[in-house]
């Protein structure tokens, strides 16, 4: 029988992959990680999803253990957070948790303990070719997939990786869990920042950012309004500017990190428009394609894929859309799809 240990995170997709590996009579054991703790005046949903680990785990019949990787999560995560949004840059943090923490610091300890493979509740797909090579793939319903988040994995993060939902849709999933009556089959989903929780994000940067207000100017240098904290705002941004006097909204075209200054426009103005971003360097997850390359790509979560050619270029690899692109934010990362498959990422220049 081979081991499975299972990230138990207390939410339904990964209590349906429990579930799942169990019936097919792998010897399951289910883990979970506490990654952050909330002092007292903040909420924190680590206590209520522990125990809901626990009862799921206790339902199914199934070892369950928690760890501590609090300091792992802090020096990988929170840090890599607070520094980013000092320099001015919106980072991805559910992209390095997943590559520093759940398939890293988690799959090492699995390994470790003698665990064959570790599973969690991803809505991506893992293939494996003659060669034994694993391709990410995406998930069926194309609106929810997760592979965005899982650009960094590794061909050895990937060969020891499962995904045992990635074939089916979000409502099999909950089907799957009510019939199977397990305790967290009507838990409502999470949309919270990996593993902190519901929190205000002006208010948890506060902790290591010092509050300084600015200017809001357009783009011709015209003081619109001001803002309380430039470090929030990302290129794009619309949301929390609360600019009035103006008849159309008006979004984030770029911050000035040294003059302390937010500058804004209108969607029409063509700052806010690119068809072009460089990378310095492009990880491959299964192996180095061939340029130029014609693929799709995606600069953010949820956004739909959008026709590319990438071309290797000396120092750098130059991504050219078919058509212009709003709010290319630096940093931020670029994923390459051929098909369903993510076949490169990096971050942009």
């Amino acid at each position: 029988m081979k081991k499975i240990l299972v990230w138990l995170s207390g939410w339904v997709d990964s209590a349906v992959t429990a579930y799942l590996l169990k019936q097919e009579w792998y010897d399951v054991t289910a883990w979970f990680m506490i990654n952050y703790l909330a002092p007292e005046w903040e909420y924190c949903p680590t206590l209520e999803d522990i125990e809901v680990a626990r009862e799921v785990a206790k339902y199914l019949d199934i070892p369950f253990f928690s760890f501590d990787y609090i300091e792992e999560y802090e020096q990988k995560v929170l840090n890599y957070m607070y520094e980013w949004y000092k320099a001015g840059i919106t980072p991805n943090p559910d992209i390095m948790c997943n590559s520093e923490i759940k398939f890293k610091v988690f799959l090492d300890e699995a390994l470790a303990h003698g665990f064959d493979w570790v599973a969690t509740g991803h809505y991506a797909r893992i293939v494996k070719d003659e060669a034994w090579i694993s391709h990410l793939l995406k998930w069926v319903d194309k609106n929810k997939d997760q592979s965005y988040f899982l650009a960094w994995l590794s061909q050895f993060q990937l060969s020891k990786s499962m995904f045992p939902i990635g074939h089916l849709e979000k409502s099999e999933v909950r089907e799957i869990a009510k019939k199977a009556w397990l305790p967290n089959a009507d838990r409502k989903d999470s949309q919270w920042i990996c593993f902190v929780g519901k929190v205000d994000l002006s208010k948890f940067l506060e902790k290591k950012i010092e509050h300084k207000p600015g200017n809001i100017v357009t783009t011709s240098g015209k003081i619109l309004w001001q803002h309380k904290w430039v470090f929030y705002y990302t290129v794009g941004q619309r949301k929390w500017l609360d600019i009035w006097e103006l008849k159309e909204p008006v979004f984030v075209v770029k911050k000035d990190i040294l003059k302390n200054e937010l500058i804004v426009w209108t969607t029409s103005d063509e700052k806010l428009y690119d068809d072009s971003l460089k990378v310095y360097s492009m990880h491959f997850l299964a192996w180095e394609v061939d340029f130029p390359l014609n693929a799709k790509a995606k600069i953010r979560y949820r956004q739909e894929d959008q026709d590319v050619i990438v071309t290797k270029e000396n120092d750098h690899y130059l991504v050219k859309f078919l058509n212009p692109q709003r709010a290319i934010a630096s940093w931020q990362i670029v994923a390459l799809f051929v098909n369903d498959e993510l076949v490169a990422s990096w971050v942009i220049a």
